[in-house]
């Protein structure tokens, strides 16, 4: 009886070339090394963003200035940065709390009251940004009887001439046509950044 070395079903390769089960094993063993040596490589090539590693911050030569600032003046971390600029915090003597800002990021601005209404009753709040050349947006947001502090917004908008030149306006109130309870604006002219 004639005996086969490849075991169970294996048939011989004919023609003496290779035999397709040690190709299709060594194309898999490189897949494997090439799989666990690329963590390797990129552990050993540092950190991202151009490090030098201390033998070639030794070769470079010796400079005691700092280094220069980069231009990126509206990136901040994750992001553009946001610029705000927010009137006084106001409050009535009804119970209504609220602050409001113009807020800048990149090329576009938009209105942003942050209030607390401790009346009692839902209110109305109207919520106004004005522009140069006689621009505005208008949102109208209603305000929950809780005593829980809240936010409303006009969309954002893109911005045509200075940040300055934009201002903004909340005004809240019982009803459409009742008594106006609180005017807050964005005219105090203080600057944050977030």
């Amino acid at each position: 009886m004639q005996r086969h070395s490849g075991g169970y079903g294996a048939a011989a390769p004919t023609g003496g070339g290779p035999d397709p089960r040690r190709v299709r094993l060594a194309a898999l063993a490189g897949v494997v090394v090439a799989v666990l040596a690329l963590p390797l490589a990129m552990a050993s090539a540092g950190p991202a963003g151009g490090a030098r590693s201390p033998a070639v911050r030794a070769a470079a030569p010796a400079d005691d200035r700092p280094p220069a600032p980069r231009r990126s003046p509206l990136r901040l971390g994750l992001g553009l940065m946001t610029a705000a600029r927010c009137g006084p915090e106001l409050s009535s003597p009804d119970g209504v709390e609220a602050q409001t800002c113009v807020l800048t990021q990149g090329e576009e601005t938009w209105a942003r009251t942050y209030y607390r209404n401790a009346t009692g009753d839902a209110l109305n709040s109207a919520l106004t940004l004005m522009g140069p050349g006689g621009r505005a947006v208008q949102m109208n947001c209603a305000v929950d009887a809780a005593d829980d502090p809240g936010a409303c917004e006009t969309p954002r908008e893109h911005m045509a001439g200075d940040p300055g030149a934009y201002s903004a306006v909340a005004e809240f109130a019982r009803s459409d046509d009742g008594p106006l309870l609180l005017r807050s604006g964005s005219n105090s002219g203080r600057r944050q950044a977030g």
